[in-house]
């Protein structure tokens, strides 16, 4: 064979090992993006199609109608500019599959977007993913309604389904973002679970319009590892950048911790907090970094531990610094014992032959193994302007919170504030200017849970 052959056949393979990944339009499988019909099974089509030579599945311009899509390894969804994939208003389209919600494993509906075990997986564009999500609130304050008055509040999240807008689930290499718009979840944005290896940069996530939806959180990472977050633009009605790891005696057996975490160079308008660790602890949080975080007026806590003493963990080695709070209320914020009506289930007498869910959340964990642990973290470089009050902090006698460092902090706020159960804090070169010429009070006494400590989105 001669060379110039050789030559040409070696191209041959090179230029097919490197051709560029097939595209599937979800039109070509008979996805209408007319907004009425529903286009679930000729989208899944294109993914199922598309996950045969790892390709890329996208849209024509339109809205898209649809259920529950599940995507494979080694596929891309583009959902470019002019494209708005629209979540279904019938939980039907939503099939309930083994996941875990508010910290304790159930079935649940699917999500809208789902990645489950798989890897390799992009999400990407600048188009739109919207939950269309005022349905989805409005089931969940007709029920918690008819709830509160028979003392089950715990039980309204878990009861009233609502589909999140994107699960990645037991999976790794995924990447989320390039601009894409995720708006209206009618739960939790983007559930990050028992997964790893995982980027989301470049995302916009807006659940306040229509009105305000409870617990549509922005994204949750959950039990899962090496994540980093970055360049999102969050305007949510709860937590906007949190961590989780488990909830009570189930968040216990699983025992899986979050860790390795980076969140950086991200900005929230309105959400619970710039970052939350908790409610649910229990798995525990190692090697955690936060940085270059701007929260405006709208977010009422900076910094936001929250826990409560049935949820147990160990959160340790977590690194807080450059954070820009503009007119946020608390810049530092950690209460141990929060929204009991919430974090602490019991069973009314009446109530007959309980769901297992509820079973598992009224089991009763061990004092001793329930109190939260937070230890080893540092916070530096906050610049806060216009907060009433710059720290809340109260904890647990026996379980205080420990070794923490506290380094060039620049506060103004009207009052100095409280920290409560504190153990071997260092505070260095900090600026603590207040209104009432207050300083930061220290006490072993642990602050009752107070106004202060209602959860962001729930009715004042």
């Amino acid at each position: 064979m001669s060379r110039a052959l050789l030559l040409t056949c070696a191209l041959a393979l090179t230029t097919t090992a490197f051709a560029a990944p097939k595209t599937f339009v979800a039109n070509d499988y008979g996805a209408k993006g007319d907004g009425t019909t529903l286009d679930t099974a000729a989208i899944q089509k294109a993914i199922d199609a598309a996950a045969e030579v790892h390709g890329t599945i996208t849209l024509k311009p339109g809205t898209y109608l649809t259920g529950s899509l599940f995507l494979k390894s080694g596929t891309t969804l583009d959902v470019p500019e002019g494209a708005t994939i629209i979540g279904s208003e019938h939980l039907a389209d939503y099939p309930e599959l083994p996941t875990r919600i508010a910290g304790i494993e159930m079935t649940w509906p699917a999500a809208l977007i789902n990645v489950r075990d798989q890897s390799n997986v992009t999400i990407t564009g600048k188009g739109t993913i919207d939950g269309d999500g005022p349905i989805w609130w409005k089931s969940y304050w007709d029920l918690r309604k008819t709830y509160e008055p028979r003392g089950l509040r715990w039980a309204s999240d878990y009861d009233a389904k609502r589909p999140r807008l994107v699960l990645l689930q037991n999976s790794y290499n995924v990447h989320l973002g390039g601009g894409i718009l995720l708006k209206r979840s009618g739960f939790w944005t983007v559930q990050v679970l028992y997964s790893h290896d995982i980027t989301i940069d470049g995302v916009t996530i807006r659940n306040n319009e229509g009105g305000k939806g409870p617990s549509t959180d922005g994204i949750d990472i959950d039990s899962s590892r090496k994540v980093l977050v970055q360049h999102a633009d969050i305007d949510v009605n709860d937590d906007a950048l949190c961590l989780k790891s488990g909830r009570d005696s189930d968040g216990l057996r699983v025992n899986r911790p979050t860790e390795d975490i980076i969140l950086r160079d991200s900005i929230i308008r309105h959400g619970a907090a710039a970052i939350t660790i908790g409610s649910e602890t229990s798995g525990g949080f190692h090697n955690i970094e936060a940085y270059n975080l701007t929260a405006l007026s709208g977010v009422p806590s900076g910094v936001l531990f929250k826990s409560a003493h049935t949820r147990g963990g160990t959160a340790t080695d977590i690194r807080i610094h450059d954070l820009h709070l503009q007119g946020v209320a608390i810049p530092i914020h950690m209460t141990m014992n929060w929204n009991p009506s919430y974090s602490y289930a019991t069973l009314p007498p009446e109530v007959k032959n309980p769901p297992h869910y509820w079973i598992v959340l009224t089991t009763k964990v061990p004092e001793a193994q329930g109190l939260p642990h937070f230890s080893d973290v540092h916070i530096w470089n906050i610049k806060a302007v216009g907060a009433k009050e710059a720290f809340n902090v109260s904890a647990y006698p026996t379980a205080p919170l420990t070794n923490f460092r506290l380094d060039h902090l620049d506060i103004e706020a009207k009052t100095a504030g409280t920290i409560a159960n504190a153990k071997n804090w260092t505070m260095t070169d900090n600026n603590i200017k207040t209104a009432d010429g207050s300083k930061v009070q220290f006490t072993d006494t642990p602050i009752a849970p107070g106004k202060k400590d209602i959860p962001y989105g729930e009715p004042k």
